[in-house]
Formats: structure tokens, sequence, C-alpha cells
């Protein structure tokens, strides 16, 4: 299929016109490499309805050169094969003498002998072949890739062009731009004979559709067509090797396939553009090779210092890339697809390839460049003499972290580590630089290259900050090499009270990690919480160091419940007053202060500080959003809202299973309270798949199991075998010291199975303790939930009571949805009466607000007038539906405040209160819903 070359066709047509009459002519065909020279000419030869017109065709090829009249030999050949049997004799008879010059069957070679068969009288007679074959009708003379011809042809050629008046003939050759034989003098006679000079144009985009729907057979959306128009330049043949890759690929033309277009880089194509560049003169090779090793990077005067190129070499080897149509601009120095220069790259040697770099990376140095422009290069050398390539490395890497990007900064760093003359503390400091940036991605790793780098340090301090780079396992198990190590460091800075400084810093956060170490071990958790009330009652924050070793005695206090939780979260809140919010804290041991504030029921004015934390400057991307999405989850679910928990708690546990020595438990177990709060049993089975392909003895995995395992079995139906999975989890936990009832609630889930077994008795004590615990504990979500669950345990008045009880205590929690529950629980044991509706209607809104159905429809069962009231705009307010009609007339809340004679404040208020309960997030999506509103108000 030839696409837009209609205009060419017929100035070869009208060629052919006026040859009819007499007046033949050349016509030349230019154009960069891929533009479709060769495909116009095919498209020529081809049968058309002219059939008087008698086609002669050569194809030159640089492997042919030295076979002389080879390309000769093409043309007549095709004219003595499609020519009649009588015809032949006659032209063989007539002109035999040059004949058995020019197609003997041994072929003159090269040099003299070649000047001695181009004679005069060989010229003449091909010459005078071609006017017999004219006095039968029109010749259309085809020769493709002129630059090639060998010259014994191309002196004929060149006799012929000023010789065709007469011939009744159309001469075409095509001759591709930048070719360095195009300035062989006979090669310029032939082209400056020619009448009209033909220059094919790139493919538009509806041509590039055209070809799009040759190759698929169907229309190509247009984001794929723009795609594959933009990397290919409208060049062809770059167009139709992206096509055949994609096809072979099994792509399709969609949208979601452009990038795979931007992305191919097709081999044959590779191949075909080396091929060419091998023809090219030195200084082509030598620029096109600079500019393959500077890329987009290199400035001008650059490219021609690496090619070893004065200004006016520059010029012209910069013209003559162009016009092999390699470049995406002329007077721009970069390849137009990234298949150039792999082409490039593959036509050098490995040595060649390597002085280039090493050259480039001393020049980009001296020029004052970036260090990552200069990393770049001396990362493809294998070796590097210059003495300032380690620095340069470093300063890369430091660049790279700071933008995000540990692994490229590793590559930096584990390249600077081939340098022999490192030794000593130079090589330590090296080591640990690449283990700080690959802790974020290669925990193993990290480790590693800290062991390796401990012993070349000089001092105990520097052993001890060495060691701190490890990051921490927040809940699991810590290794024991890490252990050892830490231990060792610890030894050797000394005990804590003789130490001030810096050392003293370091020697509370190793205390900290040892610590936290041992969560797993009652006796470590105990010694820990002597430790934070040895500390009195406003421990020191002042330094990080303070802070870290807070954050991980308030953990084993929440873990074990022993302090009260006004306490915790008052100490919690202190750590993060004084605490910035930034990336690095995923680092330490910081991120336990979540989950302290989250087992003391105090997560509301947390999110504040969360939500600086995500836009702070990050060296570790992945590990950082796994954090942010894995504390979002937790404080939603606290805050009841477990629905919009879902999605960070699955973010998190996609992005923990390539860290999962420092974030996969805890992500594991925030999934599996989601899961839990949701009673969803599709994610509850994939949550237990993937623990089944975790083995670990770490608790927290253990306890996650176990409480999964048991909602399972109570969904299918199997009270016995859920009981004895939640007792055996509560007594493991009870063995590690394990009390918060806040953060392992299986006591509630195991007496409502033990009523449902009929074993009452065990119920109303498993109940007692969990209030005794909750009580001891203090948080709001505890103690009503375990009021909650000794009123659903008893009858009568008692038990109304303890609900209503329940309700006024969790009035003070953040967690709404435990709020609901309790609601839903009081109205369905008042049965009937205003009360019971107002309550279940509450319950509802609440449960609406939350995003839990279940519940919400469970509330509208009782009655009709509480099944109405389910909807979420039942439980607005009057004010609340003033504010939203003012908001709809498009007023500010300034303007609204005026209009009502209130503060700003107190309309802002209201509006939090309507989002929440028209389950909207802002103004935008109330002002979508004001239509609804207004229906419902109407009637």
């Amino acid at each position: 299929m030839l696409l837009e070359r209609e205009a060419e066709r017929a100035q070869v047509a009208e060629a052919l016109k006026a040859a009819r009459a007499g007046e033949s002519s050349l016509l030349l065909i230019t154009g960069p490499l891929g533009i479709g020279r060769t495909a116009l000419l095919q498209r020529l030869a081809a049968p058309t309805e002219d059939a008087d017109v008698r086609v002669l065709r050569a194809n030159a090829a640089p492997m042919e050169q030295d076979f002389a009249f080879g390309v000769v030999r093409q043309l007549f050949d095709s004219l003595l094969t499609g020519a009649p049997e009588e015809l032949r004799e006659r032209w063989l008879r007539q002109h035999g003498g040059f004949a058995r010059t020019v197609f003997a069957d041994d072929v003159v070679p090269s040099g003299e002998g070649r000047a001695a068969a181009a004679s005069e009288a060989v010229l003449y007679g091909l010459r005078s072949l071609l006017a017999d074959v004219c006095a039968d009708g029109p010749l259309l003379i085809l020769v493709d890739d002129l630059q090639w011809v060998d010259t014994p042809s191309l002196r004929w050629l060149a006799y012929l062009v000023k010789r065709l008046h007469g011939l009744r003939a159309v001469l075409v050759c095509t001759l591709r731009d930048g070719d360095p034989r195009a300035q062989h003098p006979l090669l310029s006679e032939v082209t400056d004979a020619a009448a009209r000079v033909l220059s094919p144009g790139p493919l538009t985009l509806e041509g590039t559709q055209g070809m799009i729907r040759e190759q698929f057979g169907e229309r190509g959306d247009e984001e794929f067509a723009r795609a594959c128009f933009e990397i290919s330049g409208g060049n062809p043949l770059f167009l139709l090797s992206v096509l055949l890759g994609l096809a072979v690929g099994g792509h399709r033309p969609t949208a979601d396939h452009a990038d795979a277009a931007r992305e191919l880089r097709p081999s044959q194509l590779r191949e075909r553009l080396a091929g060419c560049m091998r023809t090219q003169p030195q200084p082509v090779r030598d620029l096109a090779a600079a500019i393959a090793v500077l890329g987009d990077q290199g400035e001008p005067e650059l490219m021609a210092r690496l090619a070893g190129l004065d200004a006016i070499g520059y010029t012209a080897a910069l013209r003559a890339v162009h016009e092999l149509g390699l470049l995406a601009a002329q007077q721009e120095p970069r390849f137009v697809h990234r298949v150039v220069q792999d082409a490039v790259e593959s036509s050098m040697t490995v040595a060649e390839r390597e002085r280039l770099h090493d050259t480039a990376a001393a020049l980009l140095y001296r020029n004052g460049c970036p260090a990552e422009l200069v990393a770049a290069q001396l990362m493809a050398v294998t070796a590097s003499r210059h003495p300032w390539s380690v620095e340069v490395l470093r300063a890369a890497a430091d660049t790279a972290l700071r933008r995000g990007a540990p692994d490229i900064a590793a590559r930096y760093l584990r390249r600077a580590l081939l340098d022999g003359s490192l030794s000593g503390e130079g090589r330590a400091r090296l080591l640990i630089d690449l283990a700080t940036a690959e802790r974020g991605f290669d925990p193993a790793a990290c480790e590693r290259h800290i062991s390796q780098a401990i012993p070349l340090l000089p001092s105990a301090r520097h052993r001890a900050a060495a060691a701190l780079r490890i990051s921490p396992t927040i809940v699991g198990l810590t290794p024991p090499s890490v252990l050892d190590l830490l231990h060792q460091v610890a030894e050797d800075l000394g005990p804590v009270a003789e130490l001030e400084g810096t050392a003293r810093d370091l020697s509370l956060r190793l205390e900290a990690r040892l610590r936290h170490a041992g969560h797993e071990d009652p006796a470590e958790l105990a010694a820990a919480v002597a430790r934070l009330n040895g500390m009195g009652e406003e421990p020191p924050l002042g330094s990080p160091a303070e802070r870290e070793l807070t954050a991980v005695l308030l953990t084993a206090a929440t873990l074990t419940a022993r302090l009260p939780a006004d306490r915790v979260t008052r100490l919690a809140h202190r750590v993060l007053e004084r605490e910035p919010a930034t990336s690095a804290r995923v680092h330490s041991a910081l991120p336990l202060v979540v989950i302290a504030l989250v087992a003391s029921d105090s997560v509301r004015d947390i999110t504040s500080w969360l939500s600086a934390e995500r836009h702070t400057v990050r060296q570790d991307a992945t590990v950082v959003d796994a954090f942010v999405h894995l504390e979002r989850a937790m404080v939603l679910t606290a805050r009841g809202r477990a629905a919009k928990a879902l999605d960070h708690a699955e973010r998190a546990a996609r992005l923990a299973e390539d860290h999962w020595q420092e974030i996969g438990v805890i992500s594991t177990a925030a999934l599996t309270g989601v899961a839990l709060e949701l009673r969803d049993p599709a994610l509850t089975e994939r949550i237990l798949d993937r623990l089944g392909r975790r083995r670990s003895a770490d608790l927290a995995l253990t306890a996650a199991l176990q409480l999964l395992k048991a909602a399972q079995d109570t969904g299918h139906g199997r009270w016995t075998g859920a009981l004895e999975t939640l007792l055996a989890c509560g007594r493991q936990m009870e063995a590690s010291g394990w009390r918060n009832p806040v953060l392992f609630p299986w006591r509630p889930c195991a007496a409502a199975l033990q009523v449902r077994v009929g074993d009452a008795r065990a119920a109303f004590a498993l109940a007692e303790e969990e209030h005794l615990r909750a009580v001891e504990w203090g948080a709001p979500v505890a103690v009503g939930r375990a009021l909650r669950l000794k009123g659903r345990l008893n009858g009568g008045d008692r038990g109304v009571n303890l609900l209503r009880e329940s309700v006024d205590v969790l009035r003070a929690s953040a967690n709404e949805l435990e709020l609901a529950r309790a609601l839903l629980t009081l109205g369905r044991r008042l049965r009937g009466g205003t009360e019971a509706e107002t309550v279940l209607q509450e319950a509802a809104v609440l449960a609406a607000a939350c995003g839990a159905p279940w519940l919400r429809e469970r509330a509208g069962t009782r009655n009709g007038r509480a099944a109405s009231a389910t909807r979420p705009e039942a439980g607005l307010t009057r004010t609340e539906r003033t504010v939203i009609s003012l908001v709809g007339r498009g007023l500010t809340n300034q303007e609204i405040a005026g209009e009502l004679g209130v503060t700003s404040r107190a309309v802002e208020k209201h509006l939090t209160h309507a989002y929440r309960k028209l389950e909207v997030s802002g103004r935008r999506e109330l002002i979508r819903l004001l239509p609804r509103l207004q229906r419902e108000n109407r009637s």
C-alpha cells in the first residue's frame, strides 16, 4: 500500500505522456533513509493501464559495486526476459558485439579492465539497443539507489542522460540523501541532468492511520495513531517497523497500547540503520557516536569536541546525519528515535564505546555539568582512572536520593565501589551511603553492606551511627543478625549514663531498637514499661533520640495496657508536637506513635500531621507511600470508616510485598482489621491466601491469621472451630503480654460464639474480663464495646441500662461505627416507641456515614419509619438544610455567615456535618446532590 505519493506518481505519468511525443526526460527521486523511494519505484514498475509502456528495472546494492555493468545487466536482462523470441534474436544479432562484452558470464572485475569495458563503442551500443526498444513503444527505466551503482553502469547512465532525445524514454532514478558517494563526478553528471527532482515528504497523521489500518485491518485509536506518528516522524520505514513489532507482540491499535508503541525498538530496523552507519565517512560516524553517547544533554560544542571535529566539520557532519533522516530536527543533535541510538552503538566496538564514554565524562566534568550527567557516562565505563570519579558518583547518588530515586543512587554507589583506590574508612563511608540508599528497597543488602562497613570504622560512635542506618522492623521479628549487630555496637559504645552529646543520642536510639526487638517477650515489655515510668510524668523529648525511645516505650505500654490510655495519648501527642512530619521517620521507630494513638482511641487530631508528612521530600517513595497508606488505613478504621480504609490498606499491602521485613506484618494486620470490620468473605479469603504463602513466626501475623480464620469459620457455621481458634489466639497473646482490648478484640467474638454453642457462663466470664481490661485501659471505644457486649448478654432493664451506658461512653469515641452498633443494639432492645425510632434513625445515619450498608439495613428493619430514616439526608438538621440551600445559591461561607448572622466557623461546622451525613467529599459533590435533596424536601 503506497500512501500519499499521488503527486510523485502523477509527475511520472506526465513525463511518460511527454515521452510518447518524443520528449524524453530524467526524474530523480531523493529523500532520507526509509522515506519510501523503493516502494514508489515498485509501484511505478507495477502493470498499469498503459500496456504499451515497457519497463526496465534495476536495484543497485553496496555489495555489488565491484561487478562491472551489474546494473546495466539487470536492466537489459529484464528487457530480454520479457521480449518475444524473434525480437530478442534481432536485438542480439544487431548489437552482438557490445552484448558479449556486457552480458558475458565471466563478469569484468574492476580497475583497468572495467575502464576498458566501458568503451565508447559499448556505451553507444547499449544506447542503440534502447533506441530499437523505444521504436515499439515508450520505455520506463527505473534505477533504485543510484548511490550504489557500479562505476561502468554509472558511466553508461551519465552517457545516456545526455543522449535521451529521440528515445521516447523516461529514466527514473532514486538517490538517498546524505550518502557520501553522492559527490562522485559521474553521479553528479546524472543528477545534474534531471528535469525534475521529486522529494516525497513524511506521512501525515492521516497517512499514519492508513498504514495502521493496512497492518491491523482496523482503524487505530487517535491516541495510538498519534503516538505512532510522533515516534516515526512520518517516516514509512520507521512506522512500518514499529507496527510489525506491535503486531508480532499481539498488540492492537488501541489507546492503551500507545505506550508500547513509544517504547518499541525494532531489531530489524536497528540492523538496517547500523548497516547504513557503517557506510558513512568517519566524521559522520564519529558525530553519530558522540550524539549516542551524550544523548539529549550534549551541547553542540561538547558534541564536536567528543567527535574530534572543528566547527566546519561538525556542521557538515550534522547536515549529513540530518539528510540521512536520523535527526529529530535539522540543527538539533538529537536522534529521531531511540532505535537510532541503538544502531549507532551496535556499530561501535566495546573498546570504542568505553573510550567515548570515558572521554565524555571528562568533558562534562571539566565543563561543570551536573554530577548525574557525568555519572551517567561513568556508569558505562568498566573502570575509570579519573581521580574525581568517586566524588562525582557520590554527588550523583545524593542528587538521586533527594529526588526520590534510591535505586538509581544505589547503582551510582555500587559503581563507585569498583574503584580500587578506596580502602579503610573511605570505603566504609561509601558502603554506608550505599546501605542508606538500599534500605528502602533491599533491606538484606542494606544489612550486608552495614556489616561490611562497621569493621572499617575507627570509633564506637561511628559504628553505632552506621548500625542505626538499618531500618527497624515496626511490627514483626527483628532478624537475628541485625539484633547481634545492634548488641555489639551498643556494648562498644557503653552505658548511656556515661555518655553525652551525640554519643548519648546514639545510645538512646540503640536502646530503642533493642527494646522494640523484644516486643513479643512479656519480660522485655514489662521492663520497657518500668523504664518509661522511671522517666517520670514528663519524659524528656527534646531530641529525636529521646522521642524515638519514648515511642518504643509507649508501644510497650500500649501492647500490655499497663498504663492508662489518657497518659499514653498525652505522651504520644507530645512526641508528635515536637517531631517534624518528614519521610525520614519511616526509617525509625516513630511510626509506632500512630499505633499508640489508634489503640487509645485518639485519632481525631492526627490527620493533619499525616497529611503534612505526605508532601515532604522523600528519598524512598515506595516505603513512604506504604507507610502513608498504612497509617491512613489504621486511622480511618479507628474512626469507623472501614470502607474508605480498604483502598489504603490494600495499597499498603501491595507495596509491602516488596518490603516485607519493614512493613509487611503491620500492613497485613491493618488489612485484617479492615476485613473484620467489613465482614467481607471474599476479602477475608484473599488475605488468608496471601498469609498462607507467608510462613512466619511473628505473633502479629499469627494473630491476624487466627482472627481471619475464625471469621471465615463463623461465616460458614463452624462455630466450635471458630471458638477454638479465637481462644487459642487469646492464650497466645496473653502469654506474650499483649493485653490491649482495642488492638486485639478477640473476647467479644469469642463470647458471641460461646452463646451460640450453649456456654452462656463462659460468655459472661469473658464479657466481664473484657470489661475489666477495657476500664483498666480507659479508651472509650474499648469500654463502650465491652458494655455493649455485656448489654447483649444481659436481659431486661439491666441489659438496656448497660447499652445506654455503652452509647454514652461511645459518644466520646472517635469510632462512629462502634457507636452505630451500640445504638442499633439499644434500639432493637427497646422494641418500638419514640426512643427506639430516634435511636435507630441515628444508627442508620451513622452507618451510612461509615459506609456500612449491612448495619444501615439492620437499623431500618424494625418499622417503616426507621427504614425511611436510613436515607442519609434524613439525618440533616434544619440549620444544615438551610446552609445547604444557600450553598446551592452559590454563596460563599462568609456570605452564608452574613445571611444567617453567625460566624464563618459555625458555617464550616454545619457543612462538615452535612458532608459526613450525605457521604460527600466537599462542596462540588454537595451541589450535584442538591436536586435530589430538593425533591426529598418537596415530598
